[in-house]
């Protein structure tokens, strides 16, 4: 199936049939390409390069497709590692800690920070800890094997 070429999101790079790497979803889901393109929330003389999701429904593309500047795709990425890295040791804080101890870490950005946290607005917590962290192990596998592409590529990219 053809990424759309003739909506605002303007494809350049693009991987087809994402829908058979897709995860858990695989093979039933309805993300079925991703692309690196123009963004099209582009105007005269500015233009961005935007990270987009293409949902497929069966019948027609979805308008629940997303698009992202680069820049949140890689924030996300740092989230994603960050979280992994804090689940990894979480057996070293108690769960009773979490109210009082919900800072995890702040990844300097652009004179500021990405800021981690535990969501203590969250009423279930300390249920929910435990749900992510089942989740995390159950899908190692999938997620260890991008992290792993992910890191050879940043290698080769020299970072």
């Amino acid at each position: 199936m053809d990424i759309p070429t003739d909506l605002k999101h303007k494809p350049v790079m693009v991987s087809r049939e994402y829908d058979r790497v897709d995860g858990r979803q695989t093979p039933a889901s309805d993300a079925k390409g991703l692309s690196l393109g123009l963004a099209q929330w582009n105007d005269r003389g500015k233009v961005d390069i935007s990270a987009k999701i293409w949902r497929h429904t069966g019948g027609k593309w979805s308008r629940q497709s997303e698009e992202m500047p680069l820049h949140r795709v890689l924030d996300l990425a740092l989230l994603i590692c960050r979280t992994r890295l804090y689940f990894a040791n979480r057996y070293r804080t108690p769960d009773a800690d979490y109210p009082n101890f919900p800072d995890i870490d702040r990844i300097p950005l652009q004179g500021g920070a990405l800021n981690v946290a535990v969501c203590t607005e969250n009423e279930f917590i300390e249920q929910d800890l435990d749900l992510f962290d089942g989740c995390l192990h159950q899908d190692d596998e999938i997620i260890s094997e991008r992290l792993t592409r992910l890191a050879a590529l940043l290698k080769e990219l020299g970072y």
